[in-house]
C-alpha cells in the first residue's frame, strides 16, 4: 500500500536547513485509522483462519483502538466486545457510542481489575462470560500487530530520521525493524515513565539503533492543555494537517521544538508517523468545550 508523504512548510524548518515530511496513515481509512489499520490486519486474517467469531479487546473511554476494532470486526463479520476501563457515563461520548453502533459490547470494569486485564484469573473470568474469544491485547500490540506496522515503511521513506509516537510499542517495532541501518527511528512516549515499554520494544526488535525521547508528554497520557490546543489548530489552518491531542499533536510540538534547539543536524531530513487517531478529538472538543479538527 502506497502512503502519501506531505512536506512541510514553516519558517523555523528553513531557517535551520531541515526537511520535514508527515507520513499520512490518518488518510488510509475513515474508520481503522492509521496504526491500526496495520495492526489489525494480521490479527483479523488468523482469527478467521483460526474459526474465531468473536474478537475481545481493551481500552480507555476514548481508546482509538477500540473504534478501529470494532468497525474491523463489523466488516468482517465477527462479533466484537470492549473491555473499557472505569465506569459507563451516560450520554456515552463519540468514542464509546460509535463502538456501540458499530455492533461492540462494551464490558466496564474497574481501574483495579483493568490493571489485571493480562492475568490468566482474569482473562478466564471473561471467557466464563463471554464464551470463546481472540484476544487483542490493549492496543492491539501483539507479534501480528509487530507484522503489519513492518509494512507502514516503503522505499520512497529514506529520510535520516524516523518519529513516531510511542503508546504500546507495537507500531515503533514495526518500524524499527524496517528501518535502514543509515535511519534513527526516535519514539515519542505518551506516558510519563515508559522503561517497561522500552523493555517490551526491544524485546520485539532487532538489534537496530533506535531511541526515545521521554520529554514531551506533556503532562501525560491524554492530558489536554490551551497551548496544545492553539497549536493543534494553528498547525492545521497552516498545513491543513489535522493532529489529535493524545499523540500525533504532542510529537509535533516535540518534533518542532527539537528542530529549534538544533537537535537534528543542517540538512537532515525527518519523517514524522501521523498515526491517525483523530476520532478521539471528537470527544475532547464535547469534553472540553473547544473545537478541534476531525
Amino acid at each position: 500500500m502506497k502512503i502519501e508523504s506531505q512536506e512541510i512548510s514553516l519558517p523555523i524548518l528553513k531557517e535551520k536547513d531541515i526537511r520535514l515530511f508527515v507520513k499520512r496513515l490518518d488518510k488510509i481509512h475513515p474508520f481503522i485509522s492509521g496504526n491500526k489499520w496495520f495492526k489489525l490486519k494480521y490479527n483479523l486474517i488468523e482469527a478467521k483462519k483460526l474459526g474465531y467469531k468473536t474478537l475481545l479487546t481493551f481500552g480507555g473511554a476514548y481508546s482509538n483502538h477500540i473504534v478501529a476494532t470494532a468497525f474491523a470486526a463489523k466488516e468482517n463479520c465477527l462479533k466484537s466486545i470492549g473491555v473499557i476501563r472505569g465506569e459507563e457515563h451516560l450520554p456515552l461520548n463519540p468514542t464509546l457510542r460509535f463502538a456501540r453502533e458499530n455492533g461492540m459490547e462494551l464490558h466496564y470494569v474497574s481501574r483495579a481489575d483493568y490493571r489485571l486485564k493480562a492475568t490468566p484469573i482474569f482473562l478466564d473470568k471473561l471467557k466464563a462470560q463471554f464464551g470463546d474469544f481472540y484476544l487483542l491485547p490493549e492496543g492491539g500490540a501483539n507479534e501480528l500487530a509487530i507484522k503489519g506496522a513492518e509494512e507502514i515503511l516503503d522505499a520512497s521513506d529514506t529520510q535520516d530520521y524516523i518519529c513516531c509516537p510511542v503508546g504500546t510499542g507495537g507500531t515503533i517495532s514495526g518500524i524499527i525493524n524496517t528501518a535502514n541501518s543509515m535511519q534513527q527511528v526516535i519514539g515519542f512516549p505518551a506516558i510519563k515513565g515508559s522503561g517497561d515499554l522500552l523493555k517490551d520494544v526491544i524485546c520485539w526488535t532487532n538489534d537496530k539503533y533506535f531511541k526515545f525521547i521521554n520529554s514531551y508528554s506533556y503532562g501525560g497520557y491524554a492530558k489536554v492543555s490551551k497551548e496544545l490546543i492553539q497549536f493543534i489548530n494553528e498547525f492545521y489552518k497552516t498545513q491543513d494537517i489535522p493532529l489529535d491531542t493524545v499523540y500525533t499533536g504532542k510529537m509535533m510540538m516535540g518534533v518542532l521544538d527539537l528542530v529549534a534547539k538544533d537537535y537534528f543536524p543542517k540538512g537532515s531530513a525527518v519523517l514524522f508517523i501521523h498515526t491517525g487517531g483523530l476520532q478521539g478529538n471528537k470527544g475532547m472538543s464535547e469534553r472540553l468545550g473547544v473545537k478541534l479538527p476531525s
